[in-house]
């Protein structure tokens, strides 16, 4: 089987990257998840670290998936873990609009292809940046991320316990 690299910022990992994570595990085995630190989003909720650290947490029981966090470019990670492939998760036509134009860039300067994974649709409305908005305003989580996740961030914003 395949090792491939799987690429984000991850801030926070929620569902949807969980079933991109399980669905490249089936299709190709070995799975490195690459943490990114992305200098076009400079204002990250939670540190490299913390995002590695959560996403071990959540998915712990997928023994063939490793977490590494990379500073710099997806084709670099890919060369140093030696990844067959990169995939990234679909979730709508302006997602592959942005990852199309990402993958040919990358495939030119590297060689490297660009897998498609789209996710679940009972998934497809989740996004990062909602998740960040909705748990600092209060809003309850849980449906959206992993438990690891939602612990963290309900560590981050302890005013969300709303009074009733």
């Amino acid at each position: 089987m395949a090792t491939v690299l799987y690429p984000g910022s991850f801030d926070p990992l929620h569902l949807g990257h969980i079933d991109v994570i399980e669905q490249s595990v089936a299709l190709f085995g070995k799975v490195i998840v690459g943490v990114m630190h992305n200098p076009t989003k400079p204002s990250t909720m939670f540190t490299l670290e913390e995002r590695t650290e959560m996403i071990i947490a959540s998915i712990s029981y997928l023994p063939s998936v490793k977490v590494v966090g990379f500073e710099g470019l997806a084709v670099d990670a890919v060369k140093q873990v030696k990844a067959a492939f990169i995939v990234k998760g679909l979730r709508t036509g302006g997602d592959f609009e942005v990852e199309q134009q990402m993958a040919h860039t990358n495939h030119a300067v590297s060689g490297v292809r660009t897998v498609y994974l789209p996710c679940k649709p009972a998934l497809v409305s989740i996004s990062s940046r909602f998740i960040r908005e909705i748990a600092e305003f209060g809003g309850d989580v849980t449906s959206l991320v992993p438990a690891p996740v939602a612990t963290k961030l309900a560590r981050r914003f302890p005013h969300n316990e709303r009074e009733k």
